[in-house]
């Protein structure tokens, strides 16, 4: 699993079938220590759990998203938890507000 930021939502009114239970998040992966600091290139994953802008999540990737979402619904990434805190080396370093 990753760790991310949701930074929106993609909305789309034609999509495959299997995804139209769901809403599609904007994330980027968190770097470093910080939870709340992202890096690298933004994606999109099906959101199952009801996460919003700013929060931060829990993320499945490959087969495991596709288990989490369903066997109809096309995905590679699947929000599967929002987080309440982050725990590094017996140090908070997130939580939620």
């Amino acid at each position: 699993m990753l760790i991310a930021k949701v930074l929106g939502q993609v909305v789309a009114t034609v999509k495959e079938p299997g995804l139209g239970r769901f809403t599609l998040l904007l994330l980027q992966d968190a770097a470093g220590v910080d939870p709340e600091r992202t890096t690298g290139p933004a994606y999109v994953a099906v959101d199952l759990v009801g996460a919003g802008v700013g929060e931060i999540v829990l993320v499945a990737a490959g087969g495991a998203a596709r288990i989490a979402a369903g066997a109809d619904a096309p995905t590679d990434r699947a929000v599967v938890a929002i987080a309440d805190s982050v725990v590094r080396g017996g140090t908070v370093t997130y939580r939620k507000s």
